[in-house]
């Protein structure tokens, strides 16, 4: 089966996040299944404009903005090449249902952005896209067929009047630990993610601010980039690394190593790092939002802070740090829920909603029929060749059909036709 997908994004995207690491994942493995998918996005500096990457198709065109037109006019120009149009959401939907006519579209839906709008966009925009956009855009999408990652998302969209939607669980990149290994020696806390506004890194750093001045030993790691990184250094809080961008390798030893992750983040699809985190023996602190009220389970694998502060984050935090034996049946926990989660068992999911929407038997037959045209309409071609050879060469009509019926068996027999097409 033929796939065009559209995103805001690709993995090598700088601004790329936890939904950029689930599509590719997914990606990835469907073309091991036999999928041929290309994922259409826009481009970014120094990006090439064409590229394969682990058996994915990727062309990039247009900006953040212009990517949505540019989409369009792909489709338009190659719509004869696929089976499928998956359309996934960030913010702006690629508004699919409208250019493929009668084509399937899957929609693939994280979360709703919402509140999100007034941390990354500034007044009238945040309240247009709040009370009116962000409505307008979906309702193009209420009788498509949707797959998502939560269960916070699908009330969501069962709110906004869709029909058909579908969970798949998030993966993880990393096998879980055998069990807890060894923690740093002193407190330490992790926040892992963008350094967005509606993140709230600024909330992880005061809350750790808060645990300091009770643990005057305890640190902080913060892994990630963003626009609010030179502002969160310049809050000036003695102890706390900032590490950018690194690799998995990096990312998950500092993981294992902390005791704690903090993920103050207004709303989430999932919270792929609050898995990540689990998997190497380290629960998680959050805010009670959509998303993380999923992903963790609260009271067992980490905690969900319902009235939202700094303060609640810290003294949450200095409960489990101060109690080594609670703070251990809280990492065993979180390990342990970590495992049931896997990459393939995410695509082999993402794999049985794609057959029940366009079943593989049909796109078989319609590659099989199209292949035993182009052999007929090769027959035909074969013939009127022959036939005119024949004719310049004044060979008569018996012999030309001798020799023609010879031909055709043989190009049948070659081609596998039956001789009843």
């Amino acid at each position: 089966m033929r796939i065009l997908w559209f995103n805001w994004r690709d993995l090598k995207n700088p601004d790329a996040g936890g939904a950029e690491v689930f599509t590719h994942e997914v990606m990835t493995r469907l073309a091991k299944m036999g999928y041929e998918i290309t994922l259409f996005c826009p481009l970014f500096p120094n990006a090439a404009r064409k590229e394969k990457i682990d058996g994915i198709e990727i062309i990039r065109s247009g900006g953040v903005f212009t990517v949505y037109l540019k989409a369009k006019q792909f489709y338009k120009r190659n719509k004869d090449r696929y089976d499928l149009v998956i359309d996934e959401i960030n913010g702006k939907p690629f508004l699919s249902p409208k250019i493929v006519g009668n084509k399937p579209v899957l929609v693939l839906f994280h979360q709703m952005i919402r509140d999100i709008w007034f941390h990354e966009t500034h007044f009238p925009l945040n309240c247009l896209c709040y009370y009116y956009l962000e409505k307008k855009w979906l309702s193009a999408y209420k009788n498509i067929p949707a797959v998502t990652v939560s269960a916070s998302s699908k009330r969501d969209l069962k709110e906004h009047g869709f029909n058909k939607v579908s969970i798949v669980t998030v993966g993880v990149g990393t096998t879980p630990l055998v069990k807890v290994g060894q923690k740093e020696l002193e407190p330490t806390i992790v926040f892992l993610g963008r350094l967005k506004r509606h993140k709230l890194p600024d909330h992880a750093l005061r809350a750790f601010a808060l645990i300091k001045n009770e643990l005057p030993h305890a640190k902080m790691w913060v892994i990630g980039a963003g626009n609010m990184h030179e502002e969160l250094k310049m809050m000036n809080i003695k102890d706390v690394v900032f590490y950018g961008h690194i690799n998995d390798d990096l990312k998950y030893e500092l993981l294992r190593k902390a005791h704690l992750l903090f993920v103050p983040s207004v709303r989430e699809g999932w919270g792929l790092v609050v898995t990540e985190a689990n998997a190497m023996g380290t629960p998680a602190i959050a805010y009670d939002a959509p998303g993380l009220r999923d992903s963790i389970v609260d009271g067992k694998t980490g905690i969900l802070i319902k009235h939202k502060s700094p303060k609640n984050l810290a003294s949450s935090a200095l409960t489990l740090l101060r109690n080594p034996d609670l703070l251990k049946m809280f990492s065993v926990s979180a390990l342990a829920f970590s495992k049931q989660f896997s990459w393939d068992n995410t695509a082999a999911e993402f794999d049985k909603i794609i057959t029940q929407l366009v079943p593989h038997v049909e796109i078989e037959l319609e590659k099989a029929i199209e292949e035993l045209k182009k052999s007929e309409q090769d027959i035909e071609e074969l013939k009127k060749s022959e036939e005119e050879e024949a004719v310049s060469k004044g060979v008569g009509p018996l012999l030309i059909n001798t020799k023609k019926d010879h031909t055709l068996k043989e190009l049948a027999k070659k081609e596998n036709v039956s001789n009843t097409w």
